[in-house]
């Protein structure tokens, strides 16, 4: 564990929403009421967050990739550099309905953005006229809004993080419909019950976001490392072996 519960402090993971804006579900991870505003219970989101770093990382152990999705304003950017560093694919800007249970269509319009890109690099660009250019231009633009955190996700994600389950709801439908397990940053204003692994915590503010977030990636990032490591053992005693028959 990486960071300490006064680090959970400093964050303000513990600042729920206003007690008007609460949904019961969330009733057990909420420590008290303070000036109208629900507290989470810190030592929940503790053992909560623990336990999604454990199936994250298994995860990533296993070869499965981990979408990320997080389209509100305070959070994407943070969620989209995250997920980049962590080798993972993002939607950050807009959920496209179908994006999972229709995936084959979105590949085909992320091939179509590839292919734009290459027609800029092969030199079609230069044989074609300005009015044409612009327009491919502008497709390839709006595509690369859209798909550019998801260009290289061949197949269907292993799960789904989200940040702000009220916000991500059709991600997360889409989600169970595909039985693909979810993990998510949930605030006292949103039903814990649609995710398999919910970390209560405040989904708004930036610093909350970052530290839940990075703990996240970290464990993927811990999974993807101990994979590649258990592939090179793996290979290495054939490797040995057959060096062993050439002398």
């Amino acid at each position: 564990m990486a960071y300490t519960q006064q680090d959970l402090l400093d964050a303000g993971v513990h600042f729920g929403h206003l007690t008007r804006k609460w949904n019961p579900k969330m009733a057990s991870y909420i420590f008290m009421e303070q000036n109208g505003i629900h507290i989470i219970d810190l030592k929940k989101t503790e053992a909560k967050l623990e336990e999604a770093k454990v199936a994250a990382k298994n995860i990533a152990r296993s070869g499965r990739r981990i979408l990320f999705v997080a389209t509100k304003k305070q959070a994407k950017e943070i969620v989209g550099e995250l997920a980049a560093n962590a080798n993972m694919p993002f939607v950050t800007e807009r959920w496209l309905g179908g994006m999972l249970t229709n995936f084959q269509t979105v590949r085909k319009s992320i091939k179509r953005m590839q292919g734009i890109d290459k027609m800029s690099n092969d030199g079609t660009f230069e044989r074609i006229n300005k009015k044409e250019r612009l327009m491919l231009d502008r497709e390839r633009a709006k595509l690369k809004i859209v798909l550019g955190g998801i260009e290289d996700m061949t197949k269907l994600p292993g799960a789904l993080f989200i940040v702000d389950v009220k916000r991500e709801h059709l991600a997360i439908a889409e989600a169970h419909r595909l039985g693909i397990p979810t993990i998510a940053l949930v605030d006292t204003n949103s039903d814990p019950t649609l995710v398999d692994y919910a970390i209560p915590g405040n989904d708004d503010a930036s610093k909350s976001i970052q530290l839940i977030v990075g703990e996240i990636a970290n464990a993927i990032a811990e999974g993807s490392a101990e994979r590649k490591r258990e592939k090179s053992e793996d290979e290495t005693p054939s490797a040995e072996k057959h060096e062993s028959v050439e002398a």
